[in-house]
């Protein structure tokens, strides 16, 4: 008895010890997305600002509107493509060389991606109204925040949607390649609502699955695993509510 008495506190302040640890995980991956997320929105507000004018140039977009030599550049040269799909190659490549850097250069990594991909999708201004991207980013958020609320709580184990997820995700890919070329409305509307439902999944499925992992290397102490696992499900869930965003925005954005 007195040893059952002397080991059973032990096991409640390990896993006390544990809780704690996995909150300040939780509050590290969201803070980090966060961050992300406002680096984003200021690149992409930023350059969008540079990208237009209203003095006359060569390149005129709509009444009173024009774009400026860097609007060109971005968004009617070939230079398009780079912009378009930098940002897909940064994943793969932040994927490949997760393991040879640093926690402190895994955020850096992120962050400068953030960056990036606020340039990619800066286009948005141009396209859509100001008010209709505020809108839609606020439903995002709200969707966002419930989803990965219940993947967190849930007691369901839902680790087997990550397959079928993944394949959806690719096949998202593929189809939206395809119809860079083909301009069909019919594929756009189609892709928007599988894009939905599926970052929809992938936001409860990462964030049960950041959660599971947290849980699984906890008593190991690594303190680099962990920081770099923090930094990776950052962006895991930043991609899931960009996309999710940007596939809501072309449902329901309002157009200039």
């Amino acid at each position: 008895m007195a040893e059952y008495s002397t080991i059973r506190p032990t096991a409640g302040t390990r896993s006390a010890a544990i809780d704690e640890g996995l909150r300040a995980h939780m509050n590290k991956v969201y803070g980090t997305m966060s961050v992300g997320m406002v680096m984003t929105a200021l690149a992409a507000w930023a350059i969008s600002g540079l990208s237009v004018t209203t003095e006359p140039t060569a390149y005129q977009i709509g009444a009173d509107r024009f774009l400026t030599d860097l609007g060109y550049a971005l968004y009617a040269s070939p230079l398009k493509w780079v912009v378009m799909f930098l940002p897909l190659v940064m994943v793969f490549g932040f994927g490949a060389m997760i393991n040879k850097l640093s926690a402190a250069g895994a955020q850096t990594f992120f962050y400068v991606f953030a960056a990036t991909m606020g340039v990619s999708i800066s286009w948005i201004f141009l396209v859509f109204t100001g008010f209709s991207i505020v809108q839609v980013f606020l439903i995002t958020a709200i969707a966002f925040a419930g989803l990965s609320l219940w993947g967190y709580t849930t007691k369901k184990d839902i680790s087997g949607w990550g397959s079928f997820l993944i394949m959806g995700v690719i096949g998202l890919i593929v189809a939206s390649i395809v119809n860079i070329f083909l301009g069909s409305p019919a594929i756009m509307f189609a892709v928007s609502i599988l894009g939905v439902l599926i970052f929809a999944g992938l936001t409860a499925y990462d964030t049960q699955k950041i959660k599971n992992d947290y849980l699984q290397h906890a008593q190991h102490g690594d303190a680099e695993w962990l920081g770099k696992a923090a930094i990776m499900g950052a962006l895991n869930l930043y991609l899931d509510f960009i996309n999710m965003f940007m596939f809501l925005l072309q449902l329901f954005g309002n157009r200039e």
